[in-house]
This record gives C-alpha cells, sequence and structure tokens, in this order.
C-alpha cells in the first residue's frame, strides 16, 4: 500500500517513519527538503519535490494524507488538490482544523466525488513509540481503505483508532478531547503548586507524584510526563510561565457557549492560558490601583 505523506513537521515525520517500519510505502512532501532527504536516506521514504510530484507517484485510488498546520496552509492546498486528482480519491486531513472548517471541505470535495477523511490525531512526540490515537470522520466507503494506515499508526491494530461517525466528527472529537487536557493539566498545576508552597512540609514533587503513578485515582499519562521531569527538576526556575494555546482550546469552549452546555473547568484553563500570555498584566495593574484607591493599599513598583 502506497500514500502520500504532506508535511513532515514533528509529528508528520514521525507518522511516515512508523508507517514505513510497519511495510506502508510513504510518499513524502515537505516544503523544507531537509526532512525529505533525511528520511529518503534513514527510512526509504519515497521524496517528493512539489505536492504535484507527490500525486504523480501514487497509484488510483490515490491517499492524500495532509498534516499540516490547521489555517491559510491546510486551505491552500486543499483547493489546489482537487486538480491534481480524479473521482475516487481520497484525502485525508490529520491536522488540527474546525469541525466546521471540515464539514464545508468534505462537500465541496464530495462535489468532485473526491473523498474527504478528517482525522483528529493524538499522541505528539510519542507516537513513533507509543501508536497514535486516531479519531476518524467520514463517509464509511472512505474510511474503509484507510484501515491499514489506521492500524499501523495506532498503539495497536483493534485499539487507538475508531471511525467516530461523518465528516467532521473526528476533528470535533479531537478539539473535545483537547478542551479536556486543558482542564486537566490546569488542575494538575494548581495542585503540584499547592505542594510546593507548602515549605514548611519540605515535600518532595518527584516523591509524590511518582506516587500518585501507582493506584492513585488521579493516575494518568499527564502525570506520568509530570514525574519524568519534576524528578529532574522541581523548581524549574528557568522555565517561563507562558503557555501557549493551539487553537482547539477556545473552540471547545465556543462550542459550549453554541451548546449552551456549561463547561466551567474547560473555559477556566483556557483563561488561564490568556492570563499566563499578557505581557503587561494591564488588568491587573488596574486591580492594584483600584485597591490603592478606596483601601489606600500599598502598590509594588515595578
Amino acid at each position: 500500500m502506497r500514500i502520500a505523506l504532506i508535511g513532515l513537521g514533528k509529528m508528520g515525520a514521525n507518522m511516515a517513519r512508523r508507517l514505513l517500519r510497519q511495510d506502508i510505502e510513504v510518499v513524502g512532501y515537505n516544503r523544507s527538503p531537509d526532512i525529505v532527504n533525511q528520511l529518503a536516506e534513514e527510512e526509504n521514504l519515497i521524496p517528493a519535490e512539489s505536492l504535484e510530484a507527490a500525486i504523480a507517484q501514487l497509484p488510483a485510488p490515490r491517499i492524500v494524507w495532509l498534516m499540516l498546520p490547521a489555517g491559510e496552509i491546510t486551505e491552500q492546498t486543499l483547493q489546489t488538490l482537487p486538480g491534481l486528482l480524479q473521482p475516487g480519491d481520497i484525502v485525508v486531513d490529520g491536522g488540527n482544523a474546525n469541525y466546521h472548517d471540515s464539514q464545508r471541505r468534505a462537500a465541496a470535495l464530495a462535489e468532485q466525488q473526491i473523498g474527504y477523511v478528517d482525522a483528529g490525531t493524538s499522541g505528539g512526540v510519542w507516537g513513533l513509540d507509543e501508536g497514535y490515537c486516531m479519531m476518524v470522520g467520514g463517509e464509511r466507503a472512505h474510511v474503509e481503505p484507510l484501515i491499514p494506515v489506521l492500524q499501523a499508526l495506532a498503539p495497536a491494530r483493534d485499539a487507538g483508532w475508531a471511525h467516530v461517525g461523518p465528516p467532521g466528527a473526528g476533528h470535533f472529537t479531537k478539539m473535545i478531547h483537547n478542551g479536556i487536557e486543558y482542564g486537566m493539566m490546569q488542575a494538575y498545576a494548581e495542585g503540584f503548586a499547592l505542594l510546593q508552597g507548602k515549605s514548611e512540609f519540605e515535600l518532595d514533587l518527584g516523591q509524590i507524584s511518582e506516587l500518585w503513578r501507582h493506584g492513585s485515582v488521579v493516575r494518568s499519562w499527564l502525570l506520568d510526563l509530570s514525574a519524568g521531569f519534576l524528578q529532574q527538576d522541581q523548581q524549574l526556575a528557568n522555565i517561563s510561565p507562558y503557555v501557549a494555546d493551539s487553537g482547539e482550546g477556545r473552540w471547545t469552549v465556543m462550542e459550549s457557549i453554541d451548546q449552551g452546555t456549561a463547561a466551567p473547568v474547560l473555559a477556566l484553563a483556557l483563561q488561564m492560558r490568556f492570563a499566563s500570555q499578557d505581557d503587561t498584566a494591564y488588568a491587573n495593574r488596574i486591580l492594584a490601583k483600584m485597591r490603592e484607591a478606596f483601601g489606600g493599599h500599598a502598590v509594588k513598583s515595578e
């Protein structure tokens, strides 16, 4: 079996490696050719110098899997592809896309008899060794040809991947997954901050995080990762307190508003990320001045 993988960033490159090591032939294209050449040399990737060249090396019906950043580059690529493909071909978007965009794109490609599958992909940099969790949306007729690829990417042939619903359902499921991730990460962060703040007990956060990994109801892979770095460095003094948000947390909170479904934990976790990104902290400056104005409380100067 042969597919084209377009976009060989950190996740895309490791997905290519995992597929190639399980006898799936991969034609790879990336705007920066260095990773293409590296994978060709190390893993026998079939290199392509352009999107057109990648598709030209595929047998019909073609499968083109995109691992591109959400936004303009994905949109441009999906507008270009119909002119290069034929009826019966399948496009898979494995990046983080808004599910509304996925529904629109599926409908547009269907008019040209080209299949569209949205594959929410979780696993990060660990996916090469551990496998990826694949949340797949699309018509059954378009998903079934992908099963060997999904089985190769997943942790096991019968676990870690699922066809969850029609077009858009895969990216919707991944969006909610990421919203939950925000909440879990925020809860762990606040808990460890409270432990670290109780200086009189001289708590060993590395020891406690390792303790919680065994038998505790709060054990998880996120805790496993936290235990790993806390055992090396508990103070994290060299880490900037800035936490980015990739967009899916925002989409999750917007969905809760659209549905009228309460999601206060997810919403507050997102707001805490925004707070970490506020370089000016202007709102806090306003708060300090209000306290000074009504109560004569001292204001600290930078």
